[in-house]
């Protein structure tokens, strides 16, 4: 392990972190000397110190299991990004999809990093990486998304539906983590991620004539994706927040498409891990 790159990782995920810990500088001064001071089986150790300095201790059980509820859907979208590129020219048509899906693969492997640092830090268990199947075949590789990394628009469906429900699962948890302080932080900086990665899938969609998606949800439309997408939408629809109707609100001219459009609905775990499970072999 390089503890050097450990905390410039958590870095590009929780900017801030050096706010809580101490100047960027000092901290790498730190891990320098810890690099040369201690035996590898008490890394663990010297990082538990060290997020527990970031993020206060001891961390709740809820927050842990958020965390790794968290790391199950970045393990998928992680894979399922690596295992596109690996096509390469193959399955992606030009250098510029090429590179801007690489940098969201890439981000993908930072939150993967980040969350399993941070909960090992904190003392948990990080869960186990699961087998997949990105046909939706729930492991009979025959399901709706079958031949996907052959097939450029059904690899890019795929892409958009698992980064609209990470954006909804996000936002799902975020008031179990409203106590959590820097965790509630870190997790709504994954959440503005993925917010983006929804939106430029969305215009790399549109950019190759699949569909004519705008960069956001309107209503519970799937963009041309599907029925198979379908429960993934679902509740989108809503135009009312905060107890008001915002279609028209107050008088002014708002449509419904726009009121749908300015918020993204959260979905429960049990309602995100329902719509994944297909996705496990």
């Amino acid at each position: 392990m390089n503890l050097l790159n450990v905390v410039s990782e958590i870095e590009k995920t929780d900017p801030e972190i050096y706010e809580r810990l101490d100047s960027r500088r000092n901290v790498f001064q730190k891990f320098q000397s810890l690099s040369g001071k201690i035996a590898l089986a008490a890394v663990p150790i010297a990082l538990g110190s060290i997020f527990q300095k970031a993020y206060g201790a001891p961390t709740p059980s809820t927050v842990l299991d958020i965390f790794n509820f968290a790391l199950t859907l970045e393990y998928l979208e992680s894979e399922f990004y690596q295992t596109g590129l690996a096509m390469g020219s193959a399955l992606i048509p030009s250098s510029q999809d090429m590179a801007d899906l690489k940098t969201i693969g890439d981000h993908e492997k930072e939150h993967v990093m980040f969350l399993t640092t941070a909960i090992k830090a904190a003392g948990g268990t990080p869960v186990a990486k699961l087998k997949f199947d990105f046909t939706a075949g729930s492991g009979s590789g025959n399901g709706p998304f079958k031949g996907l990394f052959e097939n450029y628009e059904i690899f890019l469906a795929v892409a958009q539906t698992f980064e609209d429900t990470g954006v909804r699962a996000y936002k799902g948890q975020a008031p179990n983590l409203v106590k959590g302080g820097a965790y509630l932080t870190a997790a709504l900086n994954i959440h503005s991620v993925e917010a983006r990665h929804a939106s430029h899938i969305r215009q790399m969609r549109k950019n190759n004539g699949f569909g004519d998606p705008k960069p956001w949800i309107t209503g519970q439309h799937t963009n041309a994706i599907g029925a198979a997408v379908q429960p993934n939408y679902s509740g989108e629809e809503n135009d009312f927040q905060g107890g008001f109707h915002i279609t028209n609100i107050n008088g002014f001219p708002i449509s419904n498409d726009a009121a749908t459009e300015a918020f993204d609905e959260p979905l429960s775990k049990n309602q995100v891990l329902a719509l994944v499970k297909p996705f496990f072999a």
